[in-house]
């Protein structure tokens, strides 16, 4: 079956809208107009796949099947025409886990591609990532990549790009805010500070887990600043940054190395297996040049700490490089 793309599109548009109405402003067409294109698409498929109602439309079950391939669909096209007419439009990159800063994994990575046009976008998390790439929004996510559910990564694919160390961050007047270094059982006894709601902090409930800290405390995530200022007016508490994240002495907390094992963070790239935007490929080399060159993906099993799914990945031999 051949379709039309103006009817899927008319179709997506109107499905993300909600209302034929203002579905029809978004596309500059008539309502009767944008009605026929759905009309027809319906008439091809040979099934309904929105519903009218007072409120404006609603998916049916065939709708809501049809909504993610038409979008791949419709990003397949615009890439097909994007590469007859050689243009180049910048590469969309959607960055989370931003109280660990990945701003500053991927600007050393992009110092590797100068001449490469990109557009770095902040995401919620890493479900609005999936969600934004399936949409085709967005070419590529970078943060840590962890288990998301059955299905969650049908479509997409993913590298590990850099593991990196993290440090215990404690008030001054914390016990342990003396030491030169500190083993993760050391704080066993201590509150560990949740930036943001434990469902969206895989790695730190994993770690606690591994290493018996229950003690925890979730507080909203304002940005680092206000969540250094949590830190270090509780004295019985800690949680755990980058290593080489900068922490002025401003911030007047403790940052301790963390030893036997050391706990990395690891970072990755994720993008749709299908689909992907031309340059893909240089922005994948960059990462592995920068990771190169700053030895990103060490790995010592008897020294580091890792959760179960990234150690997997970063250990022979799923540690290979393929191709997207």
């Amino acid at each position: 079956m051949d379709l039309d793309l103006a009817r899927v599109r008319a179709f997506v548009v109107v499905a993300d809208e909600g209302h034929f109405g203002h579905a029809a402003a978004v596309l500059s067409v008539s309502q009767q107009g944008l009605s026929k294109r759905v009309a027809r698409l319906e008439a091809e498929l040979g099934v309904r796949l929105l519903t009218r109602n007072v409120s404006g439309v609603s998916l049916t079950e065939a709708g809501r099947r049809f909504l993610g391939p038409a979008r791949r669909l419709l990003a397949a096209g615009d890439l097909a025409a994007a590469s007859v007419r050689q243009e180049q439009r910048a590469l969309r990159i959607d960055v989370w886990s931003h109280l660990y800063a990945p701003m500053r994994t991927v600007r050393q990575a992009l110092d590797h591609v100068p001449d490469l046009a990109v557009e770095v976008g902040r995401a919620r998390d890493l479900p609005a990532v999936i969600s934004s790439l399936s949409r085709g929004e967005i070419d590529a996510g970078f943060g840590r990549v962890y288990p998301a559910g059955e299905g969650a990564f049908d479509e997409m694919a993913h590298r590990l790009v850099r593991l990196e160390p993290l440090d215990a961050v404690l008030s001054a007047d914390h016990p342990l805010g003396g030491r030169e270094s500190i083993r993760p059982a050391d704080l066993s006894a201590s509150t560990l500070v949740l930036p943001a709601f434990p469902r969206r902090l895989d790695y730190l409930m994993r770690f606690a887990g591994r290493f018996g800290i229950a003690s925890r405390s979730d507080v909203p995530n304002l940005g680092l600043e206000d969540f250094l200022k949590r830190v270090r007016t509780s004295p019985d508490s800690f949680s755990l940054l980058p290593a080489d994240l900068p922490v002025g002495p401003g911030a007047r907390v403790a940052t301790i190395p963390i030893v036997d094992p050391t706990p990395l963070y690891a970072w990755s790239l994720i993008w749709r297996r299908e689909d992907h935007h031309l340059q893909l490929d240089e922005l994948l080399e960059a990462f592995g040049a920068a990771g190169r060159a700053s030895r990103w993906l060490e790995f010592r099993p008897e020294a580091d700490w890792l959760p179960d799914a990234d150690r997997a990945e970063a250990l022979p031999p799923q540690r290979g490089h393929p191709g997207p």
